[in-house]
């Protein structure tokens, strides 16, 4: 059980990592690449994002589900998915593998390896859309597992966080991890550090209302957002491949 925990864990630290550096890295390439051109800076950042959300959600999912998310770990512990050593492992994880992510990608293009973020994100109108946000990825990932579609739960959720890129006020964080690891960069995708408590209310909020959404549209608590990335061959106490030896 320590074994497979710890593969879990690994799974969420890679996967999170990377996804901070997609969203990072693709942040200071588009800035390059059509610099001024803010509106093809954040198409650029977005299509690389929901790009690689699939990817990495296909490469990491069939060992830890690809949470890649507080906000999901939290929900799918409060449902009974997972016990509460298992989050505490996936939340430490997360936060650690979105950091380096946010160093990678600094240093891949020439920049300091840490470098404090300067853009302030403050206002009303992003606050509701962080919660809007994470409302609806909550919503589209455990509609899924619940209605026993995981098997597009990969594209979905690539897709939706895509969308939520333009029509989110915030650009759509909606992940706690994310959004402490992009005050280490000062760059396009960046926040700075005083932006983050507000964020991370209301994605906290949007995933409490969430929760309760799904409570009431998908009552089925058969299935957890740790089988989100596993086919549905079987039942899902029968497929758990992270605990082969």
């Amino acid at each position: 059980m320590v074994r497979s925990l710890s593969r879990r864990a690994l799974a969420e630290f890679i996967g999170t990592g990377l996804l901070v550096t997609a969203v990072v890295g693709s942040g200071i390439a588009a800035a390059r690449l059509s610099p001024g051109n803010l509106g093809l800076e954040l198409f650029e950042n977005a299509a690389a994002t929901g790009a690689a959300l699939v990817a990495i959600i296909l490469a990491v999912g069939p060992v830890s589900g690809a949470h890649l998310n507080p906000i999901i770990t939290l929900v799918d512990r409060a449902f009974g998915g997972s016990t509460s050593r298992d989050a505490i492992a996936y939340l430490g994880a997360q936060f650690a593998g979105a950091s380096v992510g946010a160093i990678v990608a600094n240093s891949m293009f020439g920049l300091g390896a840490i470098e404090i973020s300067q853009h302030a994100r403050s206002g009303g109108g992003l606050w509701v859309g962080e919660g809007v946000a994470t409302f609806g990825l909550l919503l589209v990932v455990f509609g899924l597992v619940r209605s026993h579609r995981t098997g597009v739960a990969p594209l979905a959720v690539g897709a939706y966080i895509g969308a939520a890129y333009f029509f989110t006020s915030s650009t759509s964080f909606a992940n706690p991890a994310v959004t402490v690891a992009r005050t280490l960069s000062d760059t396009f995708s960046g926040i700075a550090p005083s932006s983050v408590l507000a964020f991370v209310v209301f994605q906290l909020i949007g995933g409490a209302i969430a929760a309760g959404t799904i409570g009431v549209l998908y009552p089925d608590p058969s299935r957890s957002a740790r089988d989100v990335l596993v086919p549905h061959e079987t039942s899902a106490s029968a497929i758990q491949p992270e605990e082969v030896p």
